[in-house]
């Protein structure tokens, strides 16, 4: 059952790459209903949110969502962005307006509709919500548990 706070289905998929590294040296949107923790940091080298890269699939944008919709405290869409050679990638944008500012800087994209293939109707804050570098003890805790389910 997908978690009405992060979108995910599973609560210890993310990080999906090189997950220590991420959760070690990373700040940490920490879902306060199941407890996924999905990287909300910035990467100093593009000057961007993580949120913000391209995604292979709308399953892996899905499941960093959240952290754009609470960055942005509204909700956020998913767009289907095809480059020129035919290849589809997953971006994530506040608005129709990013959009239209990413395809007009970036003239080999495109998105055919011009329209979220996923988004949430409205934002909602959550209580138990944090965002934060973790601890030692709470690094382990979380890779243990992600090992577990794989």
């Amino acid at each position: 059952m997908e978690c009405i706070e992060c979108y995910s289905e599973e609560n210890r998929i993310t990080p999906l790459l090189e997950p220590r590294n991420c959760l070690e040296n990373h700040k940490q949107y920490i879902c306060g209903t199941c407890g996924r923790c999905i990287c909300i940091d910035k990467d100093e080298k593009r000057n961007v949110q993580r949120w913000n890269f391209p995604f292979k699939s709308l399953e892996i944008a899905k499941l960093y969502l959240r952290t754009a919709d609470f960055s942005m405290k509204k909700p956020c869409g998913v767009y289907e962005i095809t480059n020129s050679k035919g290849r589809k990638s997953y971006k994530i944008f506040a608005d129709v307006a990013d959009l239209k500012t990413y395809l007009d800087k970036n003239k080999d994209k495109s998105c055919e509709f011009m329209q979220p293939v996923y988004m949430k109707d409205k934002y909602q804050d959550f209580s138990y919500t944090k965002v934060k570098f973790l601890d030692k003890e709470e690094i382990e805790q979380y890779i243990s548990e992600q090992e577990k389910l794989e």
